[in-house]
């Protein structure tokens, strides 16, 4: 279970509210809920340190992308961060985007393999935000498509692959199949019905997937402390979305 909290880079304040928009009340809720790791920006992960060091371990994002740039050019992730910086804050993995299947896919896939070669000399791993994206892609969930570039993500040295689920129990299996490395699954957007989203989990687990990289679905729930909750007791415990509902509607959380 990651808690990924990448978000006011890569989208600004329309992912946030009142509830949520001081990064220290959401990481506090990410470490109350017992995270396996938090993927972080430099700056929010300095900023933070006194809150998650000791207590949770820290995913460095060395890549991203403001909403701010023109259309055209939202294909491309940049590298904002290195895997040296991810040692010097004391962090135990970095994570890097590559927009399979996009104009700049050479740039981002030069980047990440610099950024293993990096990771492997200083004993890190590596997670790959492994996303089929473009004018060329028609469908970024098509079982193919990600299979493909769950893959590609595989062959160019990542350790571990978060991606899109593909839509059924069967596709997905063959996703974790093909890329021979654990793959997670992306939590995306936030879910109009928690119940949905706790089903798509399960699926993602019996098709053999390793866990779940989550943000919106939890920090913008509401029950920040209740969803992270919830979600850990179907990752590691095994329990079923019914039983996730019962974790949900008992927790209390901060937001």
């Amino acid at each position: 279970m990651i808690f990924a909290f990448d978000h006011g880079f890569e989208h600004g304040p329309s992912d946030f509210n009142d509830g949520n928009l001081d990064p220290r009340d959401v990481v506090k809720c990410a470490v109350e809920a017992g995270f396996d790791a938090i993927m972080m920006n430099k700056g929010i992960a300095e900023a933070t340190a006194d809150i998650w060091a000791g207590r949770v371990p820290l995913i460095l994002k060395t890549t991203g992308k403001t909403s701010l740039r023109p259309k055209e050019f939202q294909f491309m992730q940049y590298p904002i961060s290195s895997a040296r910086d991810a040692f010097s804050l004391g962090a135990d993995g970095v994570a890097g985007t590559v927009y399979w299947g996009a104009p700049d896919e050479g740039a981002m896939a030069s980047n990440f393999a610099r950024l293993v070669a990096g990771c492997d000399a200083m004993g890190m791993p590596s997670l790959i935000l492994s996303y089929p994206r473009g004018p060329a892609i028609k469908d970024s969930r098509d079982p193919d498509v990600v299979a493909y570039a769950a893959r590609a993500s595989s062959e160019l040295g990542a350790d571990i692959i978060k991606t899109h689920y593909t839509g059924s129990v069967e596709t997905f299996r063959r996703v974790v199949r093909l890329a021979s490395v654990p793959v997670m699954l992306s939590g995306g957007v936030k879910a109009e019905d928690p119940r949905a989203f706790f089903e798509v989990v399960e699926a993602v687990l019996e098709a053999g997937g390793a866990g779940v990289v989550v943000g919106r679905n939890v920090f913008q729930s509401g029950r920040s402390v209740g969803m992270g909750s919830a979600l850990m007791g179907m990752v590691h415990d095994g329990i079923s979305p019914g039983e996730a509902l019962k974790v949900l509607d008992t927790k209390q959380s901060r937001q």
